[in-house]
């Protein structure tokens, strides 16, 4: 059992390293640049620990150097980019099973305000943020919009499919992609997206019995909500702590990457 999830072992190491964006022109002089992976480690414990920055361990590196590389790298791209990589060597080792997709939305406090936040209609009112998420049928995050917590899920449903971070594969007859959702997103503009771009919906109807599973069937939709909680084990994302907005999608890229590779991790080293 891995009681230090924090720690970024060789073999991921050997995942991140050649998509760290290159270190800039230090024509003028001036201190060593900080190990990347030293500082990969310190974002890494942020992220799965929730500490406040000036938290990080000294024998990792000091919190402005984290920080600021953070910075440096969340503006190149990097953290998409890693959850982009995961999910393509996902698909070439274990494949991505598009067949049976599901969407979900999950709020969370913002005391910090900034974009994207709204009132929480759940919590009298006060700021939070609601991610909505896209997984295929094992639970693999495929896509993943921030709004505000007063947003309604069936109103990001068009931007969560549209943000699939590697390029979706078109539905066959042979091959159909089914999108399963609950009694949020119970409307007519709902259906008409997702026929738009060629899923067949499974809608939890308002007023409705749900039916009894046969014998053999499986239940979908229940992965999305255990990928929420696979993310939330990254503590600082229990509360949105950051005022930008992209810094926010930073980290639950990175999260989403680190659960991706751990899987691959435990498959194939």
């Amino acid at each position: 059992m891995r009681t230090r999830p924090w720690e970024v072992d060789d073999a991921l190491w050997k995942r991140v390293r050649p998509l760290v964006p290159p270190a800039p022109s230090r024509a003028k002089g001036g201190r060593p640049r900080v190990d990347d992976r030293r500082v990969f480690a310190a974002i890494v414990y942020v992220l799965r620990t929730g500490a406040q920055w000036n938290a990080i361990p000294k024998e990792l590196c000091s919190s402005s150097v984290a920080h600021a590389r953070f910075q440096e790298w969340e503006q190149a791209g990097f953290f998409r980019k890693l959850w982009k990589a995961g999910l393509m060597e996902y698909d070439e080792v274990r494949g991505i099973d598009w067949e049976w997709q599901s969407v979900d939305g999950a709020m969370t406090k913002s005391p910090f305000g900034g974009a994207a936040t709204g009132g929480n209609p759940t919590d009298r009112g006060k700021l939070g943020v609601k991610r909505s998420l896209l997984t295929d049928a094992d639970g693999i995050p495929l896509a993943l919009v921030v709004d505000g917590a007063n947003r309604h899920d069936s109103k990001l449903i068009h931007k969560t499919l549209k943000a699939i971070v590697v390029r979706r594969p078109t539905p066959t007859r042979r091959h159909l992609q089914h999108l399963c959702l609950d009694k949020g997103f119970d409307y007519p503009a709902v259906d008409e997206c997702a026929g738009e771009l060629n899923y067949i919906a499974h809608i939890s109807r308002r007023g409705t019995v749900p039916r009894k599973k046969r014998r053999g069937e499986r239940a979908r939709r229940w992965v999305v909500e255990r990928t929420h909680g696979w993310i939330n084990r990254s503590r600082r994302l229990l509360v949105r702590w950051e005022k930008k907005v992209e810094n926010y999608e930073a980290f639950l890229a990175l999260a989403c990457a680190q659960l991706i590779f751990s899987k691959l991790i435990r498959v194939s080293g």
